[in-house]
């Protein structure tokens, strides 16, 4: 009998959550209620940053977020092609350039040395980003003291994709969200990220202005503030659309399920943190190359390098094993090669690409399920021979 599918990741919902959106689906709000004021000050005080803004998936946050620091036509945004497409969209949205800034192989993150050597490129052609987008890849957070450092030689705005990195850590161990080098960080709530409410983002920032800014646009543009209204002494009924906006809006049913993940958050970071470390045991004599050691990595993938990737893809899901490959460079992607990327543009994060294997890592894996991985792993890499 063939062993039951093992998948990449999943969500961990347990009883209290259920009963948390329960709770929530009975009361007299279902959206745009006091659920999401909760939600957001639970994250922002996980992270220590003092302004918190969710919305309804972190592509959206980042959207807003770009929206919020003026990108628009004529702009230039740079991020890393090691990515989900989203990382790059957002700024395609608001009408900018996008480009790319190769990849570290040992972190998979942002390459500080290629980001300084294309500032400078830039700097001298005078075509200075407006915006950097680091992602912090697998859930290893970037080095954000140096790209803070390059940020006040050069001016460019900071934008922290964390899609992947929610109870990770900085290299100083404090919690990412909280660094005073961005000028905000976006999270996701997607089912297979550190913890979901089914879809939903947040903003993170030091910035009160920058977050008064976005909690408008993530609702048409309207505000009902009356210290925001153009027309004053109005009745209270009364609101205004003073810019054009989207229906960004999370739910109370979602940011429920949330105030309930949040409590779970550091035990489910601690199970990632266990199950890489025996990855990396179990897997210590095998030709692949393994993920680096990180103590304050968030772990949302591991990520090994293997030869002949496809075909150690194909056997292990012949096995129903749910190895998965991230990302494909965006650069790649027919989008992008029509606007006029090529092949060999950014040839660390291809490299990457062509060797990458997210094995399965969450917190409900077992240590048997993590065993049947690798035997499987072990069995595809003879076979691929």
């Amino acid at each position: 009998m063939p062993r039951p599918f093992i998948p990449y990741s999943r969500q961990t919902i347990e009883d209290d959550d259920v009963e948390a959106v329960v709770r929530a689906l009975r009361s007299d709000w279902l959206t745009q209620g006091p659920a999401i004021e909760r939600f957001e000050r639970a994250v922002a005080d996980y992270c220590g940053a003092p302004q918190a803004v969710a919305v309804s998936s972190a592509t959206a946050g980042l959207h807003l977020a770009c929206l919020a620091l003026g990108v628009s036509e004529g702009d230039v945004v740079w991020t890393s092609p090691l990515s989900f497409a989203a990382s790059a969209n957002c700024a395609h949205y608001c009408g900018a350039e996008v480009d790319f800034v190769d990849i570290d192989t040992g972190s998979g993150n942002m390459s500080v040395a290629a980001l300084a050597a294309k500032l400078g490129e830039a700097a001298r052609a005078r075509r200075l980003p407006k915006l950097i987008i680091p992602v912090h890849y697998a859930g290893r957070a970037c080095d954000m003291e140096a790209i803070g450092a390059l940020k006040e030689r050069y001016g460019f705005h900071v934008i922290e994709d964390a899609a992947h990195a929610l109870g990770a850590q900085y290299a100083d161990g404090s919690p990412v969200g909280g660094h005073a080098a961005a000028d905000a960080a976006v999270f996701s709530f997607h089912p297979v990220k550190p913890v979901t409410t089914g879809e939903g983002g947040m903003v993170v920032t030091q910035d009160a202005g920058l977050a008064d800014r976005i909690r408008p646009l993530r609702t048409h543009g309207i505000t009902r503030d009356p210290s925001q209204l153009q027309q004053k002494n109005m009745p209270a009924w009364y609101y205004e659309m003073q810019r054009l906006g989207f229906n960004y809006r999370i739910t109370d049913i979602q940011a429920a399920l949330g105030i309930s993940q949040m409590a779970k958050l550091d035990r489910f970071i601690r199970a990632r943190r266990t199950l890489a470390e025996r990855y990396r045991h179990l897997l210590r004599n095998s030709p692949l190359t393994l993920p680096p050691p990180g103590v304050y990595c968030g772990w949302h993938l591991y990520v090994v390098q293997v030869d002949a990737r496809d075909a150690v893809f194909e056997k292990m899901r012949e096995q129903n094993i749910g190895v998965n490959v991230h990302y494909m460079p965006i650069h790649l992607q027919p989008y992008y090669r029509a606007l006029g990327f090529k092949e060999g543009w950014f040839p660390k994060a291809e490299a990457f690409f062509k060797g990458a294997l997210s094995l399965p890592l969450h917190p409900r894996l077992t240590e048997r399920e993590q065993d049947d991985v690798v035997a499987a792993l072990r069995d595809a890499l003879v076979g691929g021979k």
